[in-house]
């Protein structure tokens, strides 16, 4: 179920029910997608949870109330779920390579902003990357694109 403040963000009156549930499930989705990458190695921190938020938020075009809710739903509907199948896959068919890319480039963000990448994220990339269907060289470029932000911006 959608929370109240969420959904008048997203889904405006105007749209079709279906179209209303279709963009609901994919930023469900992605939201759950970034949420485990910041929990990858076993520590969900501030600064992940704050990245995670502002990613969503400038995504979905949503509030800090709206964006709060999503993840919320989103922390639920992955205690929910065994696996991520079902998130990516409600991605895979809503979004393009290039959004998918762009999913990835978060991914990467989120694991390095804390400084270091773990074995554990380094793995969920690579799991991510079968899971979007994306190639290898798709994958590594998103790292090294995040890794010149980074060293860009220090």
């Amino acid at each position: 179920m959608v929370l109240r403040r969420f959904a008048e963000l997203l889904f405006p009156k105007n749209e079709s029910e279906d179209t209303r549930h279709d963009k609901e499930k994919v930023a469900l989705a992605t939201c759950v997608v970034l949420l485990e990458a910041a929990r990858a190695d076993t520590t969900f921190t501030e600064t992940e949870r704050r990245h995670v938020l502002d990613t969503i938020a400038k995504r979905f075009q949503l509030d800090s109330v709206a964006a709060e809710e999503l993840l919320t739903e989103a922390l639920a509907a992955r205690e929910a779920s065994t696996d991520l199948w079902r998130f990516t896959n409600t991605i895979n068919k809503a979004y393009s390579p290039p959004e998918k890319i762009a999913i990835i480039e978060e991914v990467w963000r989120i694991f390095y902003s804390d400084g270091t990448l773990s074995g554990h994220e380094d793995g969920l990339a690579h799991q991510l990357r079968n899971l979007l269907n994306l190639n290898h060289p798709q994958l590594i470029e998103a790292k090294l694109k995040v890794l010149k932000e980074i060293r860009e911006e220090t």
